[in-house]
């Protein structure tokens, strides 16, 4: 990719993904934010990708957002331009087809914790610390912290994550569910690509569709959810092979309700 800030790197079936801004401890401006959305279609694009594992270069997964990028911002544009904006690309994230693994090789803060929370599974280094400070600059969480991260891990550690400001060790995050597992400094992407591997075994039809099924059930994105199970399957049938044929020949179809 022209924009090295988000690195593309494929193993195999694995493609791994790493926020590349390790002098500002990988926190997102709007450019890094479209060089993941950008890294998101080429990684989908790629059909021999089964898994995806997401980390950061350096000392830290994510700081979050820098600052700079967008303390200047009126509000129009720090609605509009930023916080919508970010929501989308992250939103495009959670939804890639594949598994996602977040690899926290560092903190995770603020926007960076709502970045791993997008990952269908999280590693953490011993050493990593969680939480989303956000209202400590008289902000809110804007990237899902007060949607994915209710949905998935529950209201109440979200509450003592922004109403009391608390901040998490990996250990304390994973006996609340916040990381799934948690590694030794420097031992994190390995752990990754064990895991990653253990994942791409697996049938990537079957993955792809539970994937979409346990988001359907876990309330996110429904709409979608349902109309991509919906298309998948139509697609497989005789019916749309019948559809498409009598279109381009310019005849009637004859469908047989061949499943």
């Amino acid at each position: 990719m022209a924009d090295e800030r988000i690195r593309i790197e494929v193993e195999g079936a694995v493609a791994i993904m790493t926020a590349s801004r390790p002098e500002k401890l990988n926190a997102f401006d709007i450019d890094m934010l479209k060089a993941l959305a950008a890294a998101c279609d080429a990684v989908e694009a790629d059909r021999n990708v089964r898994v995806a594992i997401l980390t950061g270069e350096g000392k830290a997964f994510s700081a979050g957002g820098d600052i700079k990028a967008w303390g200047g911002m009126d509000a129009a544009e720090f609605g509009h331009d930023w916080v919508r904006f970010g929501h989308r690309v992250f939103e495009r994230l959670a939804t890639l087809r594949m598994p996602v693994i977040a690899a926290l090789n560092g903190h995770a803060l603020g926007g960076g914790l709502e970045l791993a929370a997008t990952a269908d599974i999280r590693i953490a280094e011993r050493q990593v610390k969680i939480g989303l400070p956000e209202t400590s600059l008289g902000m809110v969480p804007g990237w899902s912290g007060t949607q994915r991260l209710v949905s998935r891990f529950g209201a109440q550690i979200v509450r003592r994550m922004v109403l009391g400001g608390e901040m998490f060790s990996a250990e304390e995050a994973r006996a609340e569910g916040l990381v799934d597992a948690v590694v030794e400094t420097g031992t994190v992407m390995q752990a990754a690509r064990d895991y990653a591997a253990r994942i791409a075994s697996r049938g990537p039809a079957a993955l792809e569709i539970s994937k979409l099924m346990i988001a359907s059930a876990n309330g996110e994105d429904n709409g979608a959810a349902v109309e991509a199970l919906g298309s998948i399957l139509v697609a497989k049938t005789g019916d749309l092979k019948e559809g498409v044929a009598a279109f381009s020949e310019k005849r009637e179809a004859r469908f047989k309700g061949e499943w």
